[in-house]
């Protein structure tokens, strides 16, 4: 299973989110303290946001704009990074040029070109 293209608030397993880069999706991770960080949340939405309408989602008729997820992760090395299949992107802020561009650029480009919903409630990270 991969995780549904949607934001999550709460750290879902690595495991899904792979899953989801092998089917072209971004996936946008960050690290906060226990405050939390909106503004990281909103600068990824943003970027995600950026993505232009995939009609490969469209023809799916599943509600899916494009293929990306937003999930904590409390692993990370830094506060910011993003996910496409064969690249990443790591900073310490969100440069929302860089990131959108690193999107675009990258966006659709997994060994399994298909745009499925998956599962809306993946296992959390342990």
């Amino acid at each position: 299973m991969w995780a549904a293209f949607q934001t999550y608030s709460f750290p879902v397993s690595r495991l899904y989110y792979v899953h989801d880069l092998e089917h072209g999706a971004i996936v946008f991770v960050y690290r906060c303290n226990d405050a939390g960080c909106p503004d990281v949340v909103q600068g990824l939405q943003a970027a995600s946001d950026a993505i232009p309408d995939d009609p490969l989602c469209a023809a799916g008729g599943e509600g899916v704009r494009v293929r990306s997820v937003i999930t904590p992760d409390p692993l990370l090395d830094v506060p910011v990074a993003a996910a496409a299949w064969g690249w990443t992107y790591k900073a310490d802020c969100v440069d929302l040029p860089t990131l959108t561009q690193f999107a675009l650029d990258h966006y659709g480009k997994g060994p399994e070109d298909l745009c499925t919903q998956g599962d809306p409630n993946p296992l959390p990270a342990q």
